[in-house]
């Protein structure tokens, strides 16, 4: 008998999950997802391959939601692992506030401060928090370990987190946050097997997806972040605004009529890639399209990441390395070629060979700053730190 480890990921309407042996390589045994909780559901299982190993839908008129998601996803582990033994679930949760820099086991208490934290990222924390009511009331016996986005950015100089506001205001805990933090920890952790000097250096990750931003590490660590206190502050995202003028919030106020729940659905759902370009939130999608509104959206994104680019090599003081990453990051070769060519004045020098071939490096061997495109593993990341936490206790 082995022991597993479960990894959730659960949004609005979506849970992701990953299965690891509990052993020192933390193998792969099963991933998968199961969608539209609300609608149409759909739950399908791959191995450590990649091939599909079960599907199974839901009459539209009867979805599961998250808690009947969670329920059939134990039982069909139960029969799926056999004699061996679910020993731990990690959950990736966006938000730790000032007090949670670190992965902790969850405890009753626990998960009340994390409740307190939603209007922090309420696109994302009560989705996160779901499965772990689920799973405490179905299993109170498995080990449940919360994992934060904005843990790896806490070791930041104070700042880099600070806002120029009121003492008080930051003393209550406004400040700058950053996320994404699982992802940026992973490529740290690897990178000394691509790029021992980028490693040692000065290197920008660009988490480029759906969601996406930008962090400056110095010897791995996190120096400065292009989210802030939410995770809409930064780069253009699929239909997140990123950074906006406070000004622009008050105008809609007290002009438009606009209340605080339009705002939010504004710079969280309607804006970004989608807002500019009116087609689609998917970047494939607009590469695709011959329409100008696209390629106002694909230009509008490129350029903010230039611009955040010069920032973060100045709060390192130099650059090394980029590292691309996450589904654009990791796929959109034309994307990658406008940022590397956009940041030429920073010695950045592509080899357009292996940036179609998607690298690894994609940048030529004489280039004084190198170019990589690196895989991400959140989910590994969180298997990792479950494991090891609970080895510790």
């Amino acid at each position: 008998m082995s022991d597993a480890i479960l990894v959730l990921n659960a949004g609005s309407s979506s849970l992701k999950f990953s299965v690891f042996g509990a052993g020192p390589e933390l193998g792969l045994r099963l991933a998968g997802n199961l969608e539209e909780l609300q609608g149409h559901a759909r739950f399908r299982a791959r191995d450590a391959q990649g091939a599909v190993v079960d599907t199974h839908a839901w009459p539209e008129a009867q979805p599961p939601g998250h808690d009947g998601a969670i329920a059939f996803l134990l039982d069909w582990l139960s029969a799926r692992l056999g004699g061996d033994r679910l020993w731990a679930v990690g959950h990736r949760i966006v938000h730790g506030g000032v007090h949670y820099a670190a992965p902790v086991r969850i405890t009753p208490a626990i998960l009340a401060d994390l409740e307190r934290l939603v209007p922090l990222a309420p696109l994302h924390q009560p989705h996160n928090l779901l499965p772990i009511h689920t799973l405490a009331a179905r299993a109170p016996q498995l080990p449940q370990i919360a994992c934060f986005d904005t843990g790896f950015h806490r070791a930041q100089p104070p700042v880099a987190q600070a806002f120029a506001l009121p003492r008080e205001l930051s003393a209550s805990g406004v400040r700058r946050y950053g996320f994404h933090g699982l992802s940026y920890e992973y490529i740290a952790s690897v990178l000394p097997q691509y790029d021992a000097r980028a490693a040692r250096g000065r290197t920008v990750v660009l988490h480029l997806g759906n969601g996406a931003s930008m962090c400056a590490l110095q010897e791995g660590k996190s120096m400065a972040t292009t989210m802030g206190f939410t995770p809409v502050d930064g780069l253009p995202m699929g239909t997140r605004c990123g950074s906006l003028d406070p000004g622009v919030l008050l105008y809609l106020l007290d002009e438009h009529g606009m209340d605080a729940r339009s705002i939010e659905d504004l710079i969280y759902r309607r804006s970004g890639l989608l807002g500019v370009s009116g087609i689609s939130s998917d970047m494939r999608e607009l590469l695709a399209s011959d329409a100008a509104s696209a390629h106002e959206a694909v230009a509008l994104f490129c350029y903010r990441i230039g611009r955040e680019l010069g920032s973060l090599a100045a709060a390192l003081g130099g650059l090394d390395a980029i590292v691309f990453t996450a589904g654009i990051g990791e796929n959109a070769a034309p994307i990658r070629e406008r940022v590397c060519r956009e940041g030429a004045w920073l010695g950045i020098e592509l080899d357009s060979a292996a940036n179609l071939r998607h690298g690894p490096r994609i940048s030529t061997s004489a280039s004084p700053v190198a170019a990589w495109v690196i895989a991400t593993d959140e989910e590994r990341m969180i298997a990792q730190h479950t494991r090891d936490l609970l080895q510790t206790n």
